[in-house]
């Protein structure tokens, strides 16, 4: 996943925006060029609204990609893993709970169904 997602992503059940971003495992490649559209609304890389940052770091951010981590809601609570580059958004009835309790434990999260615990 990349990190300009952020600034589209929002919590598939109660719609809430923007998603906690936690990195657990990402990977740097160098580009050579990249245009700089920089994100509309939220910057998540620096985890930032746009209005509140004075220079976004877009060429940084386009060398990022996200391999394993997790996002969550911080209305509901609810968590989402990352898992080989692509985020699982899926509303609760289309999850498995004991599917997302194994990827909880692959990914070091203490979680209580859906739910983030703590």
């Amino acid at each position: 996943m990349r990190y300009r997602l952020m600034d589209v992503l929002a919590c598939p059940v109660c719609k809430n925006f923007p998603l906690k971003l936690y990195v657990i495992k990402d990977e740097k490649k160098d580009i050579n060029s990249y245009e700089k559209p920089r994100c509309e609304i939220y910057c998540g890389f620096l985890g930032k609204y746009i209005n509140e940052i004075k220079e976004a770091p877009c060429s940084d951010c386009y060398k990022s990609k996200i391999i394993e981590g997790y996002l969550v809601c911080e209305k509901c609570h609810r968590w989402y893993p990352i898992i080989d580059t692509v985020p699982e958004l899926l509303p609760d009835e289309l999850r498995d709970l004991k599917e997302e309790d194994e990827k909880a434990k692959k990914l070091g999260i203490k979680n209580d169904g859906f739910f983030i615990k703590g």
